[in-house]
């Protein structure tokens, strides 16, 4: 059985958080060790997917992408949050970088997906915001890292000669905050991962974007046994009053 599905893009950060939560290195941590979700518009879902409580998502991103690269207006508001064992903590960001180790996660979110399915971060702050607190750390110690993020962020370019021709120091005119961009290395989870995580089904995309409701949507199709794909079906369905997450830059 196929079917084809249409996803926008709060359609696509919830599907993709449910996946995350789904992702065996994930759940593993969740039960022995520590998770470390960072600030996100993915990742605010991912928080309310493992905690199964809503937060304030307005809050819980650092930058983000408008009709320029902006920061967020209530940018320290929240921190990281931070479950150890099943139970959310409060931690110390420095107790909590020295406590990391093997069979930890963090969990960071991109902003370019490249044909090989390297991500990329734009860095707006000038000591590499999130992602320069953690990932040295990361690479370093053993911890996964886990990078949700969406087929709607696919590039041409490859993220590492994207990351060689930005940086703040070179760009001369910028549509809001000029960026650098660091190269990410984890384990990544799109819409398709998802699903096919949850379900056993196989899926590819066969379109992007859209008018309307539709903008800036991806298009899958899924296949598989009957049963399998209509359940794939609902899921997706069901998710299609999803709330949009509202901010507000400072730049």
């Amino acid at each position: 059985m196929k079917a084809g599905v249409v996803l926008n893009s709060s359609m696509a950060k919830r599907l993709i958080a449910k996946g995350v939560v789904a992702c065996t290195t994930v759940r593993k941590a969740l039960v022995d060790g520590t998770v470390v979700v960072t600030l996100g518009t993915t990742n605010a879902l991912v928080a309310e997917e493992i905690l199964g409580e809503p937060i304030d998502r307005g809050a819980f991103a650092a930058g983000f992408i408008d009709d320029q690269w902006n920061v967020n207006d209530r940018l320290g508001e929240l921190g990281e949050i931070v479950v150890r064992k099943g139970k959310r903590i409060d931690i110390d960001p420095k107790d909590l970088c020295n406590s990391l180790g093997n069979g930890d996660v963090v969990i960071k979110g991109g902003n370019a997906l490249d044909r090989r399915g390297m991500v990329g971060v734009l860095m707006g702050a000038s000591n590499g915001g999130t992602v320069g607190r953690y990932l040295s750390l990361a690479l370093a110690r053993g911890v996964d890292i886990i990078i949700p993020i969406s087929l709607q962020k696919m590039v041409c370019s490859s993220i590492s000669s994207i990351a060689r021709q930005l940086g703040s120091g070179r760009i001369e005119l910028c549509m809001g905050t000029p960026c650098g961009m660091q190269l990410l290395p984890g384990q990544v989870i799109t819409e398709i991962n998802a699903l096919e995580m949850l379900f056993p089904v196989e899926v590819m995309q066969v379109a992007a974007g859209g008018v309307g409701k539709g903008k800036g949507s991806i298009s899958l199709l899924i296949e598989g046994e009957d049963t399998s794909v209509r359940a794939a079906f609902d899921l997706v369905s069901s998710l299609r009053n999803e709330r949009e997450i509202k901010l507000k830059g400072n730049v």
